[in-house]
């Protein structure tokens, strides 16, 4: 089976790399095209064939099953870092996004594919120079009175650099590696091929969405006129949180390959050093970091989409720690039957109700695997969604508990990923990494990160009703039903103030009376 895979994917290898060396003369043929297609196709067999042997050898109640497992696991992601870093481009970009799916594949592959996050490679400065030149019309001397030639970080796509306008405004000069998008094309392809071959020799793991979604998103990423129009875009959308900061863009100097913008300093989100030596809180932060994503998510419907800690900077100030909100390339905007069925999802799993869990994730075509589905989106067991998530602690034993558990339910896991919305699948990305961040800080979502999450979900359902009401007296309902849900969010918010309170000691191991709806 592996020979007839080899020879095919050989076969494809040999028409699909003139296309992509047509596509980019400047690189030869061998270097470009055979090169990577080939290193992508080799460890790709590699894997599958590791993993046939290894399920045609060990059964599930093998002794030794989870330790080989393990090993497997650990093995194959080395080995498909190592082809990411030598590919470079596109392959490091999913390389990271694999490595930010905490929740959703095993630990191994996680943690192997976070250090790409801090691999990225980087170019030559004359390479950039030559970008801003051909891009702009002009040299970067006469652009900036100073330019510094060393990165300020580098990424899969682009890296940044520091520089001063003659003005003396510091910018942060954003330059797509001169190589990515000419690449950008042949190695989608390759990553269509490698999917959909690796989905015929395990037709139970389904990730052909990963390609697709690449597919889908890199094109926007590449296009940094676009990450300007965001950047605008959400600093407009979000203006009521004067504790968030997004840089001014600088559209004479940018292009759809060059962006200038306002140099923004900070500590990175998850540096809890940082966060200690300017006086920060982190249990602020967290609340603050939720309560952005949740005005995005469930009232916007417009949501950053890439928020791992390199993105997502912090500054002391004399309001509380200010939240900047960095590399705006990728957005998922989402309709407002999603948007809504989402809110109703997140209502029921704080509400601990069973069967709103159940009714919104058949709404969103998961069916019978909601219980999963719930564990997925909240990285909670099932013993304490049925709790109340905003009533349980999470425990190093969960937390544990669930990080183990996802091996025994990839083959679920990877039909969940290929049955839901695909405005979902950047959604659980997203989530994963705000839990990165949290896990980082030692924190965990409060009950007030709750109480605001309701207030959101309660929001965004209450306009969808509005919208579909005909008369006056479905509006007056609807908007009384709503007050009424915020007035007892009020109260628990109230009561759990007072619990915190000197004199609330004494009965702070009773329940609330109260409860969100």
């Amino acid at each position: 089976m592996v020979v007839r895979l080899l020879t095919k994917l050989t076969l494809v290898a040999s028409g699909f790399t003139a296309g992509a060396v047509y596509a980019d003369t400047h690189y030869d043929a061998n270097s470009f095209g055979v090169v990577r297609f080939g290193r992508a196709a080799i460890t790709t067999i590699r894997i599958a064939a590791d993993y046939k042997l290894f399920f045609h050898k060990y059964e599930k109640s093998h002794p030794e099953y989870a330790e080989r497992m393990h090993n497997l696991h650990l093995a194959s992601a080395l080995r498909l870092r190592t082809m990411c870093c030598k590919n470079g481009g596109v392959f490091i970009k999913v390389g990271q996004h694999l490595g930010s799916l905490e929740y959703l594949l095993p630990k191994e592959y996680v943690d192997t594919m976070k250090v790409l996050y801090d691999q990225a490679p980087r170019s030559d400065l004359e390479e950039l120079k030559s970008v801003i030149r051909e891009d702009l019309g002009q040299q970067v001397e006469d652009m900036f009175v100073e330019f510094d030639p060393e990165p300020l970080g580098a990424a899969s796509l682009a890296q940044v650099h520091k520089a001063k306008l003659a003005d003396g405004q510091i910018v942060a000069v954003k330059i797509q590696h001169p190589k990515v998008k000419a690449r950008s094309t042949a190695d989608i392809r390759t990553m269509e091929v490698l999917v959909h071959a690796a989905g015929w020799l395990f037709p139970e793991f389904a990730y052909v969405w990963l390609a697709e979604e690449t597919k889908r998103n890199l094109p926007v990423e590449l296009d940094f006129l676009n990450e300007g129009r965001n950047c605008e875009r959400i600093a407009k959308i979000l203006s009521k949180f004067k504790f968030l900061k997004v840089p001014k863009v600088f559209w004479e100097l940018s292009s759809d390959r060059v962006l200038t913008m306002e140099f923004c300093d900070g500590g990175k989100v998850n540096d809890v050093d940082y966060m200690k030596e300017h006086n920060i809180s982190v249990n602020q932060v967290t609340e603050r970091l939720g309560h952005l994503y949740s005005e995005m998510i469930f009232v916007k419907g417009y949501v950053h989409c890439d928020p791992h800690p390199g993105n997502v900077l912090v500054k002391n100030t004399k309001d509380g720690p200010q939240i900047i909100l960095l590399d705006h390339g990728l957005y998922q905007t989402l309709t407002d039957d999603f948007r809504v069925h989402y809110s109703k999802m997140w209502m029921a799993m704080i509400n601990a109700d069973t069967e709103g869990m159940k009714t919104h994730a058949t709404a969103l075509n998961v069916g019978d695997l909601y219980i999963l589905f719930a564990c997925m989106l909240t990285a909670r067991s099932w013993e304490s969604l049925q709790a109340g998530i905003d009533k349980r602690d999470l425990t190093n034993e969960e937390q544990q508990y669930i990080r183990e558990g996802i091996g025994h339910y990839l083959v679920d896991i990877s039909s969940i990923l290929g049955k839901v919305p695909r405005q979902m699948l950047l959604l659980l990305k997203t989530n994963d990494v705000l839990r990165g961040i949290e896990a980082s800080l030692k924190s965990r979502p409060s009950s007030a990160t709750f109480i605001h999450m309701s207030r959101c979900c309660i929001k965004a359902v209450t306009e969808w009703e509005l919208k579909c009401c005909s008369d006056w007296r479905c509006y007056i309902k609807t908007k009384f039903r709503q007050h009424v849900q915020l007035a007892r969010i009020s109260l628990y918010s109230l009561y759990l103030w007072f619990l915190s309170s000197p004199l609330g000691v004494i009965i702070k191991h009773h329940h609330s009376p109260f409860k969100a709806s």
